[in-house]
């Protein structure tokens, strides 16, 4: 059994995202439950490494994948999970934290772009440039008259590398609060996950109506046909993966890539 459409979880250009509106419970694209949805994600991973394989032998195409969410969204489960299997000499991973001092005396798109695929690469951004018209706007680390400028400055950096040959795709993680409430409780309740448990995560679910506001933004002012963004209902873990997953096997698959040819004739080689 696979999903029916994946396309529901676009944000398109014109739309007026609500995240009210949106259920992060939601399994209409696929109704048969975690079991079948488990076994589905299994011929995805087969089929996204044997792409990434393509990818990377090919090296005439980039692939750029941000992952965003609140605390306990799933970012590190999520790129555990799609991403078994690949080969890990063609797969970055980003994650961008307290910008150093180097960073912070250049804008803030010039740490971001250093990380951008190459040729044949898949890299995950774990949070992103993203956090610039998030935490920035949340927490009034800069003026408004300059966090707003950003969204056009984001669009027009996304565009730049689209045009450029990269490939992007953008998830946001869409959980409700009771759902993250049970998994900071799980967190605090295993000792083996104490180290993920941060009592500054406290604070910023706090503000969670806030934080809200600023991805509705995100979403209306970023989402485009060239870097488009998915609202992903992630309070189902499977649910998350096998979404994601479909996404991405499905963009790739529509590059259609093949293998280079052999740089040599090769029919009449014997090895002894």
């Amino acid at each position: 059994m696979t999903i029916t459409s994946v396309d529901q979880y676009r944000a398109k250009p014109d739309d007026q995202i609500k995240l009210i509106e949106w259920d992060p419970n939601d399994k209409s694209a696929f109704p048969a439950g975690k079991s079948q949805g488990k076994k589905a994600l299994k011929p995805l991973t087969a089929r996204l490494e044997a792409l990434q394989e393509v990818m990377w032998a090919e090296q005439k195409h980039k692939l750029l994948v941000v992952v965003q969410g609140m605390d306990t969204a799933g970012k590190d489960g999520t790129i555990r999970h799609v991403f078994t299997g690949v080969n890990p000499q063609g797969v970055r991973v980003a994650s961008f934290k307290v910008p150093t001092p180097i960073e912070l005396g250049h804008d803030y798109l010039w740490r971001v772009h250093q990380k951008t695929p190459g040729l044949g690469e898949i890299v995950i951004f774990n949070r992103s440039h993203y956090e610039d018209v998030l935490v920035v706007r949340v927490h009034d680390l800069v003026p408004e008259e300059r966090w707003s400028k950003r969204y056009e400055h984001i669009n027009a950096f996304e565009k730049l590398l689209a045009d450029e040959g990269t490939t992007i795709l953008k998830f946001f993680l869409h959980i409700d609060l009771d759902e993250q409430k049970g998994r900071l409780q799980a967190r605090l309740d295993d000792p083996s996950k104490h180290w993920k448990f941060n009592v500054g995560d406290l604070k910023e679910r706090a503000l969670w109506q806030d934080y809200m506001a600023a991805y509705e933004d995100v979403l209306n002012k970023t989402s485009t046909d060239h870097a488009p963004w998915f609202i992903v209902p992630a309070n189902r873990k499977w649910l998350r993966n096998l979404i994601i997953s479909t996404v991405i096997v499905e963009t790739l698959e529509g590059l259609a890539m093949n293998f280079p040819e052999p740089q040599d004739d090769l029919d009449e080689v014997v090895i002894n």
